[in-house]
């Protein structure tokens, strides 16, 4: 019997352990962590004939098969690498998820910023066209959780991270979307000519190509390398990369897509310019992939957004509490600033990452009337504000104190927002940026409570 080990016991651990186990192989699934939530997994997992190590440090051994990295867990750390080296087939849970999917049609779906709410409009719109599309990857269910479906699967609409192309060397999509690039993740892939690279890959391996036209590093970088790619632009047909029969762009308050007029702009009810261009995408994936256009518009009409993209929460002595929490770069905390009425009264901070804050700060200086800081950064994110003038700021180290704090300065400074765009991880203070967005939609709606 084969035998494998996984390595992560999230959502994708756990699935793909299940499919290797479904599929006849000896599992095994590690790590680092302990706690009473994991140990219960374990418990559930041990009576489905699956070896759990818990507080355990991946070590590679000569009696494995295969090894199976969850999307977390860098490519480089010494362990793969020794696993690499002494010949042990080592991927990614999408890869692992690919393999046994490969006869569906999938739509693969990378970029800095951008890529969720692609992703989750794409399925909204496959799902209004009657089609079983699942979102699955950064988004959704795991990918291998599909892989495990009973229902058969039309297509898979997967949201793929830098991590996870790295990791899935023969993931081929028939439809690859690349949505925006901007350094992020640094610290992991090291440099930006790397980071692109990787991006890249996923584009090569996809039948059909779709990129958007208005990123200035896309358009700069990778119009040579797909002759026959499909450009978007919000900026009309005049600002389209290549041949204006394969563009999608907007005019005249339109999406027109591949020559068609599908959708007036305004039925989309998402915030932001940014969102017309994730507009954009979906359309020209639906459209490549036959969809009629009134299920393209219906698709379009009925969707809200998805949580912690910009999410309304609620009104608060008439200022709107916005979660944001999913912008955990500078480059997304931009988009967010840029996609809100002034004045703004904006909560960040966090685990910092690497990246160029420029533009977020003009940002701040053009719209923001208060910064509340909150985590690990915050006291570099002051500095950051010092450096460019801004003082009124404070260092309130949690979400609790800052939501308070905020309710109370946005009277004092009559801003419409209180928004929540960390521009950093969550990792300091949370697991994800799920729970601390949940832990933000919570202080806010309690303070209509208070309020009572």
């Amino acid at each position: 019997m084969s035998k494998a080990h996984i390595i992560g016991l999230g959502k994708s651990g756990v699935a793909a352990a299940r499919l290797l186990k479904k599929n006849g192989w000896e599992v095994e699934l590690s790590d680092r962590n302990t706690s009473d939530s994991l140990q219960q997994q374990k418990q559930q997992l041990t009576q489905e004939g699956i070896t759990v190590k818990l507080d355990y440090s991946f070590e590679p051994e000569t009696s494995l098969d295969l090894v199976v990295v969850s999307p977390g867990v860098p490519w480089d750390i010494p362990a793969l690498q020794r696993s690499r080296e002494t010949g042990i087939e080592t991927i990614g849970e999408m890869e692992l998820a690919w393999r046994y999917l490969k006869s569906c049609s999938w739509v693969g779906i990378t970029g800095t910023n951008g890529k969720t709410t692609t992703t989750a409009l794409t399925a909204a719109i496959f799902k209004t066209a009657g089609l079983y599309a699942p979102a699955c990857g950064n988004i959704g269910h795991a990918a291998c959780e599909l892989a495990l479906s009973a229902t058969p699967l039309d297509w898979v609409i997967a949201e793929v991270s830098s991590y996870q192309i790295e990791s899935s060397k023969t993931l081929s999509p028939q439809i690859g979307v690349w949505t925006t690039f901007t350094p992020d993740h640094l610290s992991r892939h090291y440099n930006l000519e790397n980071y692109f690279n990787i991006k890249a890959g996923l584009l090569n391996r996809s039948q059909i190509q779709i990129l958007n036209g208005d990123d200035y590093y896309l358009r700069q970088n990778a119009i040579n390398l797909w002759q026959n790619a499909y450009w978007t632009s919000t900026q009309g047909k005049a600002n389209l990369v290549g041949d204006v029969a394969k563009g999608i762009y907007i005019e005249d308050e339109w999406v027109v897509a591949l020559g068609e007029r599908i959708i007036p702009v305004e039925s989309l009810q998402m915030l932001g310019n940014h969102n017309q261009q994730n507009l954009l995408m979906a359309v020209a994936v639906a459209k490549l992939a036959g969809i009629e256009k009134e299920a393209i518009a219906e698709g379009v009409k009925n969707f809200s957004g998805v949580p912690h993209r910009l999410e309304y929460i609620c009104s608060w002595n008439g200022v709107d509490f916005i979660n944001d929490s999913k912008a955990t770069n500078y480059d997304a905390a931009a988009v967010g600033l840029r996609a809100v009425p002034a004045p703004v009264l904006l909560i960040a901070g966090g685990k910092a990452k690497e990246g160029n804050d420029h533009d977020w700060l003009r940002q701040i200086k053009e719209k923001v009337v208060f910064v509340l800081l909150i985590g690990d950064a915050a006291e570099f994110l002051a500095k950051r504000l010092q450096k460019i003038n801004f003082r009124h700021y404070e260092i309130v180290e949690n979400m609790e104190r800052a939501v308070i704090r905020g309710a109370a300065l946005s009277k004092k400074y009559d801003a419409k927002v209180v928004l929540l765009s960390p521009a950093c991880a969550s990792f300091d203070q949370y697991q994800n940026f799920e729970q601390r967005g949940d832990n933000f939609r919570q202080l806010s709606l309690a303070l209509n409570q208070k309020k009572r």
